[in-house]
């Protein structure tokens, strides 16, 4: 049987929700990503204190276009979690994967992206920076959009 998690907001907390869908910015004066409006509004559909509307899961999801899963677990996070780490996405723990180039590397690029360029070539490309930073042993393969952006990231240009 699966648990049953009950939404009862308080006015606070009600009017807190009804301001931030109405006027569609924060405190800091940032507008709020879709995912928190929409977690606001499937929190005051699913209040069940006296005088709210207490839709249920089927109803909230057919209404705002998401699955019965998602309010289950907006309910859920609700009662476990509280308001504001409801409305919050979940921050990464830690990166999707590790950076090909560390602090020591990036200052290798450029500096090799300020030298002179190869016997016979004008200047540096993207492709011939990769190939001198695999070339070096600093990575074992790199691509020339990693090496692109570690250049823009770093206010570098080719030119």
């Amino acid at each position: 049987m699966r648990k049953v998690y009950v939404v009862q907001l308080s006015d606070e907390e009600r009017d807190q929700l009804h301001e931030l869908i109405k006027k569609g910015t924060l405190k800091k004066g940032r507008r709020p990503s879709a995912l928190k409006l929409t977690r606001a509004r499937i929190l005051l559909k699913a209040d069940q204190a006296e005088g709210a509307p207490a839709y249920s899961d089927a109803e909230i999801a057919e209404a705002l276009d998401v699955s019965p899963k998602t309010v289950f677990n907006i309910r859920q996070k609700w009662v476990e979690l509280g308001l504001e780490q409801t409305l919050e996405r979940r921050p990464q723990r830690s990166p999707s994967r590790q950076p090909k180039l560390d602090g020591q590397a990036e200052a290798k690029l450029i500096a090799c992206s300020c030298g002179p360029p190869p016997e016979g070539r004008s200047r540096w490309t993207l492709r011939l920076l990769s190939d001198k930073i695999v070339e070096l042993g600093l990575v074992d393969s790199i691509s020339p959009e990693t090496v692109r952006q570690t250049l823009k990231k770093t206010s570098s240009s080719l030119g």
